[in-house]
């Protein structure tokens, strides 16, 4: 049989070769490749939403412009206002007009949402008898006609002591010592949380005593933790009582509803491991930390005993921890770095 002639062709020729097969990419990452044709990564801006971006810039055009709602003070009025305040005032007041920017106070000027807002709007320049009427003090006369005179409810002035009030010795110096008024101390939270009786041998007996452990807090940063013995109930309260607000000391709070972190203590066999959490998380912890974190006004927290659930050796615990926080201020200034809340930057301020 002849031999087989070689291919003409060129494109036989093409077809006949083999071409070698490509290596594998190797991947340095789980996730599979991605399609050669991707989805763009922002929708397209629809017409309906250009035409209400420009409607909002021309209104604030509008409101900001010289001869808008927000224009500046005419010289009529600058002279009434010159009878009414100092020159210094009046210095401050055109200061204050320039420092302001008129775009600025259009987009970022808001009027009260809250519940406790006003229901008018009002500029508290005029004095207004039904709202603004002083309230009757202590002091006065009743001259409301066909009342009594024990029947007029009256103030009392702060800081003024009447014949029939008897003055407390214990809170008396337990003002001079803190510092606080008694306004400030009648407002403290406290709560008992361990009470038990101890009994101490010595050679003249048994001697029976009552053990009580006191929280003290302002809801507002402040707790503090104290403990009293005596022999009889009311004094060995007392004395946990004015211990506790004696120890107060401040609490750091991340946006005032949390810690920083995860924190952990241990006091005897007891050890307490706090955790922050998100808004509305809420306080997830056993009774005894939960007063803690109500009396220091924290809302969101979580917390773990792992060990020995001794009560007293978990509210020191726990109490150790809140005040033992490592806060970010102090980490960036060890290392010499500076510090940036990147919640509070991107959502200005509003991360609620």
């Amino acid at each position: 049989m002849p031999p087989k002639a070689p291919h003409q062709c060129l494109s036989c020729r093409l077809s006949a070769l083999s071409l070698p097969a490509k290596p594998a990419r190797r991947q340095f990452h789980a996730s599979p490749a991605a399609p050669q044709r991707r989805r763009p990564a922002y929708p397209s801006v629809k017409q309906s939403a250009l035409d209400a971006q420009q409607a909002h810039t021309a209104r604030v055009d509008r409101l900001a412009a010289v001869d808008g709602p927000l224009r500046p003070y005419t010289a009529r009025e600058l002279e009434v206002l010159a009878t009414r305040y100092t020159p210094e005032q009046m210095r401050v007041i055109e200061l204050g007009e320039q420092a302001v920017d008129r775009r600025h106070l259009v987009e970022q000027g808001r009027l009260r949402g809250d519940a406790f807002r006003p229901t008018y709007i009002d500029d508290f320049a005029t004095l207004r008898p039904l709202v603004d009427n002083p309230v009757r003090l202590a002091l006065d006369d009743a001259q409301t006609s066909g009342k009594k005179r024990d029947d007029v409810k009256k103030v009392r002035i702060p800081g003024v002591q009447y014949s029939n009030e008897e003055e407390d010795p214990h809170l008396t110096r337990l003002c001079q010592q803190t510092g606080m008024t008694k306004e400030q101390i009648r407002r403290i939270r406290i709560k008992n949380l361990v009470s038990h009786r101890v009994v101490n041998q010595t050679r003249m007996g048994k001697i029976q005593s009552l053990y009580y452990l006191t929280i003290a807090g302002n809801q507002d940063g402040m707790l503090g933790i104290g403990e009293g013995k005596a022999a009889e109930d009311e004094d060995g309260r007392r004395q946990a009582m004015m211990n506790a607000i004696r120890n107060m000391r401040p609490i750091a709070r991340y946006e005032e509803r949390t810690i920083y972190g995860d924190v952990e203590a241990k006091v005897g066999g007891s050890v307490v491991q706090l955790s922050a959490r998100a808004p509305g998380f809420g306080n997830r912890t056993q009774h005894l930390i939960f007063e803690l974190a109500r009396a220091a006004g924290i809302s969101d927290l979580a917390a773990r005993t792992p060990r020995s659930r001794n009560k007293m050796n978990v509210v020191k615990a726990a109490f150790e921890a809140l005040t033992s926080q490592r806060l970010p201020e102090d980490v960036a200034r060890a290392r010499g770095r500076k510090m940036v809340d990147v919640r509070k930057v991107y959502y200005g301020g509003q991360v609620h």
